[in-house]
């Protein structure tokens, strides 16, 4: 009688947890949209990703118009082409926010069947999957475009999960997910791999995320990435982020040894100090320095957000800290199983947790930051409709994801003002609200030249929004 009760409280557990992932799916799924509705979505990263999607999709080779290389030249994320799969079925950007939700919301399942597994009561994982949702940047990750690392969130849970029940198989299926996603995952999986042979005892599983993870990033970032780009991997990432460090991974890999001074000068300052607190305040009621082992796994990511001169990973809006975020957890459930850390009574955790949203999570943008081009929305959109072919696009950021959908669009940015005009059939503009890299000045250079062009003619203007069609496209 008591074992047929608490199989009926196990299936209300799951069944609710099954529940809360398909409302934060929802609530998810409904909040990338709008904002993408309201043109506040960008072309990098979401138009990018959308453009190489499409193409995939399309049996075209995946050249991002935006930087004129193939998708793979970005991170060597695999995971795309499966993605493309789904556009075949129908073409449309909403699929990468429906991915991007799911996975996001899925993740709170192996979260809590882990929280079971290392002996906490149900009551206990159930509120732990909740703070796992409500914590800040899983909300600001999903308004952010897109990014396929979403996806490796719930393949780490499941891999550390599928390890610890010595399933070797769907380990190494979750490893492979992970890898698909972004090539500096590959450092995280190695990183885990350690973590599982020397703290978790699982030596199979350990050993198989050591070798992939080093073999899957010489393999990226030596081969893929160069070839797709004609440049190196190192090189682009020196030059955007850690041009301190070297320009290549061999003059990296001997600064990082022979000149610490280098690293250490980057790591204490008050911006790190700031990230840090935003990263750890969210959970430190479950955090105790005995049992922060699974941060070893996070130690990659972690390490790359504090010693770079890049601002955007040092926040909890941008995808930068997503691999963090599953270690993070795994530290609090240790802690937990060990009759641990500030609070244990679930109640508290969600108030705790729920706090940390209401103070950190940035769902006020939709009554400020994206409500401020609502005054050209209609004229936008009525511009857009007026794009009948899938031909060659100029346009402004904010508007390029409306149309990544052809195999060329470029941006009127900062840049691109010697261009050639003839190469597009249309040419969309928004004087009033530029976006990202441009400015009301440069446009309207763009539109005095257009309007000198006789190969170009006017179709559509209103609210400073200029719709220019080629003549003889």
């Amino acid at each position: 009688m008591q074992t047929k009760s608490l199989e009926q409280k196990s299936s209300i557990s799951h069944t609710l947890i099954i529940t809360i992932i398909i409302i934060s799916s929802i609530i998810l799924f409904l909040a990338s949209s709008i904002r993408h509705l309201l043109f506040q979505s960008n072309a990098l990263d979401l138009g990018w990703f959308d453009q190489g999607v499409y193409l995939i999709s399309q049996g075209k080779p995946p050249i991002v118009s935006f930087v004129d290389f193939h998708i793979l030249g970005d991170h060597a994320a695999l995971i795309f082409y499966p993605i493309a799969l789904l556009y075949k079925i129908y073409p449309t950007v909403y699929w990468l926010f429906a991915i991007q939700a799911f996975a996001l919301s899925l993740a709170a399942l192996p979260l809590f069947q882990l929280a079971l597994q290392s002996g906490l009561k149900e009551k206990q994982a159930t509120a732990l999957a909740i703070v796992y949702l409500l914590y800040p940047l899983i909300f600001n990750v999903n308004l952010f475009d897109f990014h396929a690392e979403v996806i490796a969130v719930p393949a780490i849970f499941l891999a550390v999960l599928a390890a610890r029940l010595n399933y070797v198989g769907g380990f190494c299926v979750s490893i492979i997910i992970i890898l698909s996603c972004k090539a500096i995952l590959a450092l995280t999986v190695a990183a885990m791999g350690i973590w599982l042979l020397i703290f978790e005892k699982k030596r199979t599983c350990g050993t198989i995320a050591i070798i992939a993870g080093i073999a899957w990033f010489l393999i990226a970032t030596e081969i893929i990435i160069p070839y797709f780009t004609g440049t190196d991997a190192a090189v682009q990432m020196a030059d955007e982020r850690y041009s301190y460090l070297g320009n290549s991974l061999g003059e990296i890999a001997l600064n990082l040894l022979l000149k610490p001074g280098l690293v250490l000068s980057k790591l204490f300052s008050l911006p790190n100090l700031e990230y840090l607190i935003l990263l750890f305040i969210p959970v430190i009621w479950g955090l105790s320095p005995r049992y922060l082992t699974p941060l070893i796994a996070a130690i990659p990511a972690l390490g790359l957000n504090l010693i770079t001169d890049y601002a955007a990973q040092k926040n909890l809006t941008q995808q930068y800290s997503l691999p963090i975020l599953p270690f993070l957890l795994l530290a609090v459930i240790t802690t937990l199983a060990h009759g641990k850390g500030w609070i244990k009574k679930p109640r508290w955790m969600i108030v705790w947790a729920l706090v940390g949203f209401l103070a950190l999570a940035k769902y006020g943008y939709f009554g400020s930051l994206y409500l401020k081009s609502l005054d050209t929305w209609q004229a936008t959109r009525e511009a857009i409709t007026q794009i009948k072919t899938p031909g060659g696009v100029l346009t402004t950021s904010p508007i390029a994801p409306h149309l990544t959908h052809r195999s060329l669009i470029k941006l009127a940015i900062a840049g691109s003002e010697s261009l050639p005009l003839d190469q597009f059939d249309y040419i969309l503009l928004d004087q009033r609200h530029p976006g990202w890299s441009s400015s009301p000045e440069l446009v309207m250079n763009f539109v005095r030249r257009l309007q000198q062009n006789p190969k170009f003619k006017l179709t559509y203007q209103k609210d400073e929004i200029f719709l220019f069609q080629h003549l003889s496209h």
